[in-house]
């Protein structure tokens, strides 16, 4: 399934300007749009407009798409070099803006690889458990992914013990040829709000004020390893980080984001 497909993203007769209806499968539970899906959707109109391939997008989040809308993109594009494109998408449901992409695009021919961040020792996603059901997801984005808990705690076993180190990892798989996009990738980088609650031990997550995916390679996966570290907690505010592996153990793109810390448990309400 291609992005543009999953997504329902639409072109216009003008090549700068798509639209996405903001469906339910796209928004989580609280009904606006999944972040990961706007940074997506995003991503899949700046390269189709540009024709190059992403190098690297950070999303900053300024407002809610809530359903049921309309997402307009319109994608400007201000440098256009021999290998590089530097362009931005900006997403507005009538005249409020929801978010600004900026992103690169384009590739070179260089014969030089590397790989020096390595993939966690974690089972196989057969040998991993899904996470317990949250409520009021049915249909959501959540349902649109497969989960299973690869490193972490979840329902019970958090119990208020802050985790040693705040890493966390789920195995994730996505519909069939979205695995090996950016705008896939985009989309399971956008978890990293889920290890909030793991780092705390609480049930708890966070807003995202920002969402960036980083391209190293696309390589055929089933499943997506997302790597989560968060880094700290301060001041209502939490940062962290997500390596995207292949089941081969291959680097596909790291990210990061900034988020507002929410606590959902009882000691928060």
């Amino acid at each position: 399934m291609h992005a543009r497909e999953f997504l329902g993203l639409q072109a216009t007769h003008n090549p700068h300007r798509w639209y996405l209806p903001v469906e339910k499968r796209l928004t989580v539970r609280e009904g606006f749009l999944f972040g990961g899906c706007g940074l997506a959707a995003a991503v899949t109109a700046l390269e189709a407009t540009t024709g190059r391939p992403l190098v690297w997008a950070t999303a900053q989040y300024l407002s809610y798409a809530r359903r049921p809308a309309v997402l307009d993109l319109d994608v400007v594009v201000p440098v256009a070099g021999r290998h590089t494109t530097q362009a931005r998408a900006i997403g507005l449901v009538g005249d409020q803006e929801i978010f600004t992409v900026n992103a690169a695009l384009g590739s070179r021919a260089l014969d030089i690889t590397g790989q020096w961040a390595r993939m966690p020792e974690v089972p196989a996603p057969d040998d991993c458990a899904p996470p317990p059901l949250m409520p009021n997801t049915e249909g959501t984005i959540h349902s649109q992914v497969e989960l299973r808990v690869a490193r972490g705690r979840y329902g019970s076993e958090r119990d208020g013990t802050p985790s040693a180190d705040g890493r966390s990892a789920l195995w994730v798989r996505l519909p069939r040829e979205l695995d090996r996009s950016a705008a896939g990738l985009a989309i399971v980088a956008d978890w990293v709000p889920s290890g909030i609650g793991q780092a705390l031990g609480r049930w708890a997550g966070g807003n995202s004020l920002d969402n960036t995916i980083r391209i190293l390679d696309l390589v055929p996966t089933d499943w997506v390893l997302a790597d989560i570290q968060v880094h700290g907690v301060a001041n209502g505010f939490g940062h962290g980080r997500v390596h995207l592996w292949s089941e081969n153990g291959r680097l596909m793109a790291t990210g990061n984001q900034s988020l507002i810390v929410r606590l959902h448990d009882e000691k928060a309400r």
